[in-house]
């Protein structure tokens, strides 16, 4: 589609890696009729923020104060407190949401520290969240795009995960010692509010007049929601396979070329992208290299289908459904400790439709969580290995197998499910006898 328009357009005869997000962004243009800087003036930080705070404290009841003449590292950087509805504190939270000199891209969570309890009494947790958002420009503050914003939910997700907890040991406090299957669920779970007519009215108002997004620009926004989403999964693949293919093949001798030829080798099974030979993505995945996810990139997509089927209670009963909210906050708040039975329970949902809504996908390309469960153990037959190894899969994620087995005893039996799953999603989204496998599910789901 992209090379077609590309050559009506410009008559480019051959479309390479960098010309790829251009006419995407040009082409979506024509289609939709609205681009980031057509939504950026509705979106300025203060009005964001509150209404986030807003959302927050409907669903869940928790309210966010500033804490005034607090220590902080820089000017931009403001401190929350975090209390419940009975006026006990929870946690504290660091915004640090402006890009400046000598600061690390992107966008993340970090604890500083978890939840505590000792002779002494009660640590609540504290986390930071940073991004790289434009500053404020003289009295004009910053505006924000739609992907922005997503971003801002997404990683508010993460630290309400670390702040929520109830746990008092550290180790697996918040966001620590959580299993893979689910470190990306309450970030990816409240991106969805980014997306809705309410959600949006909340965190949306004009930086001039106050005007929330218009819902003429609404419908344009979710009309191009699912442009290139397969492009999107894709990519996600590419990155979750490369991760697994590392460090489940790598025996502690690394060859020449090794890392690189491993990443064209996944490649060549799942991208439709060219890529130029000199290109070395590798070099730069810091997410597996650096930023804690070695072996868990897979994580995202599989993350996104248990927060599309939590988020499905919501589209039932109302977006900001206290009723619907408080159990989601149960789970943020205990998420896959005694044993996982919130993980399980999601798993058992099985909401297809959910999924399909999130990402523009039909279910023969994205299936339904207790349908991945399935997959995964008809595929590989590791049942017995799981429930022999239930113990472990239940308190330790697979970066801590590498950690204690040194680095050596990588492919652990639940690895290579989630590594084979990624691969039959990529072969089977391309085969019409998948139909079987959604038509036809089995009488009984196997109990996980």
């Amino acid at each position: 589609e992209l090379c077609e328009y590309a050559l009506e357009r410009d008559d480019l005869k051959q479309l390479e890696a960098w010309d790829v997000s251009y006419y995407a962004e040009k082409l979506k243009l024509e289609r939709y009729a609205i681009d980031d800087e057509m939504l950026r003036p509705y979106f300025p930080v203060p009005r964001v923020m509150q209404g986030l705070f807003d959302i927050v404290q409907r669903l869940y009841g928790i309210r966010l104060s500033p804490v005034e003449n607090a220590d902080v590292w820089h000017p931009d950087v403001h401190l929350y407190q975090l209390h419940s509805e009975s006026g006990e504190l929870l946690g504290q939270l660091y915004l640090d949401l402006y890009t400046r000199s000598g600061k690390r891209n992107g966008a993340w969570m970090d604890d500083c520290r978890s939840r505590r309890r000792t002779s002494e009494g009660l640590q609540t947790p504290v986390a930071f969240l940073t991004c790289n958002f434009p500053p404020p420009v003289n009295t004009r503050a910053s505006l924000l795009t739609h992907d922005d914003v997503v971003t801002l939910f997404h990683e508010f997700g993460h630290c309400l995960h670390h702040l929520l907890t109830q746990v008092d040991y550290p180790a697996v406090a918040g966001i620590n010692g959580v299993p893979w299957d689910a470190v990306e669920l309450p970030s990816q779970f409240h991106e969805n509010f980014a997306w809705t007519r309410e959600g949006l009215t909340a965190v949306s108002g004009h930086f001039e007049t106050g005007e929330p997004l218009p819902d003429s620009l609404y419908e344009k926004l979710l009309g191009a929601r699912h442009f290139h989403s397969a492009l999107f999964m894709l990519r996600q693949l590419e990155f979750g396979l490369f991760d697994f293919e590392l460090h489940m093949h790598a025996d502690g001798i690394i060859e020449k070329d090794y890392v690189q030829s491993t990443l064209e080798t996944v490649r060549k099974e799942v991208s439709v992208v060219p890529v130029p030979a000199w290109n070395r993505f590798a070099n730069s995945f810091s997410h597996i290299f650096a930023g804690g996810y070695a072996a868990g990139y897979y994580s995202y997509l599989w993350a996104e289908v248990l927060a599309a089927d939590a988020y499905s209670a919501f589209e039932e009963h109302g977006v900001f459904d206290r009723a619907t909210g408080r159990p989601l906050h149960n789970a943020i708040v205990w998420l896959c400790r005694r044993g996982d039975p919130i993980c399980r329970q999601l798993l058992e949902a099985g909401h297809g439709d959910s999924v399909r809504a999130k990402t523009g996908l039909k279910i023969d390309t994205y299936f339904s969580a207790s349908k991945l469960k399935w997959l995964v153990q008809e595929k590989t037959d590791i049942r017995s290995k799981l429930q022999s190894s239930e113990a472990l899969i239940g308190t330790m994620d697979t970066y801590l197998i590498h950690r204690l087995t040194g680095g050596k005893v990588f492919a652990t039996d639940h690895t290579n499910a989630r590594r084979t799953l990624l691969y039959d999603i990529v072969r089977l989204t391309w085969a019409d006898e998948l139909s079987r496998f959604v038509e036809q599910p089995p009488a009984a789901l196997p109990d996980m």
